[in-house]
Parts: C-alpha cells; structure tokens; sequence
C-alpha cells in the first residue's frame, strides 16, 4: 500500500520509528548477519531464529541474551570449557561495532513508503523521532545514507544516549521532551519488534506493530514480494498475534500502511 497527498487528520503531534525493519533495512538484515558471522568466528554458531530472538534492545543487551540461551551457554562453555560471562559478552560486543559499520551500508535501503510517509507528516506539521538498539557510532555511519534517501526524522536517538534501552521508555521519554510533547495520548510508537511496543506502552504511547518489514518475519523486500497471497497471510497471521498479545494498539505489515491507522487516532 502506498500513502497517499491527503491531508491525515489525526491527534497524533509525534511519531516515532524504529530504524531496521520498520524505516530502512527490510526484514532487519544488518544486525543479524553481523551476530551469526561473530559466534561462529568463537565456535558456537547460533540460529538465524536465537540471533532474532533479542532483537530491538541495546546490541550488548542483544548479545548477553543470547549468550544466556541455555542451549547456547551450554554450546559455549563445551567449546571453551566454561560457560560464558561478562568478559565474554565484552568480547562479542567490541568486535560487533566495527563488523556492523563495516555492513551497515549494505542494508540501508529505505523500505518502501518510509520516505512518503515522513514526508507527508513533515508537511502537516507533526514531529518526527527514532529510536534504535544501534549505537550512536552506528548511527553516524547510517545516517548519511538514510538522508540520502529522504529518510530523516526531526530527532534520532540511540541506546547509548540513555540510561536504558528497550523495553525501557528512556528513549522514547526524551524525545518526547526534545519535542515539547508532554501528552504521551498524542504520541504514536511504531516498531518491527515487540521489546520495541513495549517501551511505547510503559511510555504510555499508541503503539504500532509492523509484521511484514520487520525482524519477526525476517525476509528481505524480495522474498516478501516472492510469496503467493495465501504464503503471505500464512506467514504473517502468527507474527499479528504475537503483536497483539504485546498489546500493539494496531498491527499493520509496513510503515506505508500508517497513514490510514493515523486517521484513525
């Protein structure tokens, strides 16, 4: 679905994004190739399903629970003879950053109706905000190719910026006060993940689930478009659900269906 020059009436004054698998980098790629390559560098290779699984908290957050998987301690500590620790996740963590700058431009593509959407609610006035498990160093590095292709929203802010990060509403709370708005009730969350819904609801936001882009489906935009009408509502009924029972307001497949959910607030 494409969005559409009408005007959104809407109470919404602030929107806020996750960046992979809801702006840019459909099926959240990036994260998840960088993590399957490091654990099995160190001899403990991991699930595409146990790298997703944490998806949307801070990166060492991310990698401290998937080291905590029993499956995966227990891999771990048969291998180097000990079961993993905060060393270990340290480790893990210092090469992730330089591995994920180094293909981070790879999967920067905006995901279709990202950049229209943006656009449409600049032009009427309502803000615009993102929050990521990237870091800020991260960030630097996606940014210019973002901006290159319209994606820019009023205020970015990342995991490191904060006290907390997801499910944690730090983020979410100071971009709302960089915005001068207060009312969490005129505040929209939208993000691929349910860690990503649940920092909206503690912030007391609407919250949006994206099914189809994000990372609980996992398909690049090619292998989404590849399936059969019937594939795709097989695949993404159990990802709506999973949405619903984090308690997303709305559930919609991706960022260009927003439009028509933002009229109805």
């Amino acid at each position: 679905m494409k969005p559409t020059n009408t005007a959104i009436q809407t109470s919404a004054r602030l929107v806020i994004f996750d960046w992979a698998g809801t702006m840019i980098d459909f099926g959240c790629q990036a994260p998840v190739e960088v993590l399957l390559a490091l654990f099995q560098q160190r001899g403990v290779p991991v699930s595409t399903a146990q790298a997703r699984q944490p998806m949307g908290a801070a990166k060492r957050d991310h990698i401290a629970a998937i080291l905590a998987m029993p499956e995966v301690a227990a891999r771990w500590a048969a291998k180097h003879g000990a079961p993993p620790v905060e060393a270990d996740v340290d480790a893990i963590y210092a090469d992730f950053l330089p591995l994920q700058k180094q293909i981070l431009s790879q999967h920067a593509a905006a995901i279709p109706g990202a950049v229209e959407v943006l656009t449409q609610l600049h032009e009427q006035g309502i803000q615009t905000g993102s929050t990521t498990g990237y870091t800020r160093e991260l960030m630097e590095v996606l940014l210019p190719f973002a901006t290159r292709q319209g994606v820019t929203p009023d205020f970015v802010l990342t995991s490191d910026e904060v006290p907390h990060g997801r499910p944690a509403p730090d983020m979410i709370q100071k971009i709302m006060s960089l915005s001068g708005i207060a009312d969490p009730a005129h505040v929209v969350k939208v993000d691929d993940t349910p860690v990503g819904i649940a920092a909206g609801k503690r912030a007391g936001c609407i919250t949006v689930g994206l099914a189809a882009s994000g990372n609980e489906l996992g398909l690049t935009q090619a292998e989404f478009e590849a399936l059969s009408p019937e594939e795709r509502e097989a695949r993404l009924a159990p990802i709506r659900a999973i949405f619903q029972e984090a308690e997303a307001d709305f559930v919609i497949d991706t960022i260009a269906d927003l439009p028509s959910i933002l009229a109805q607030i």
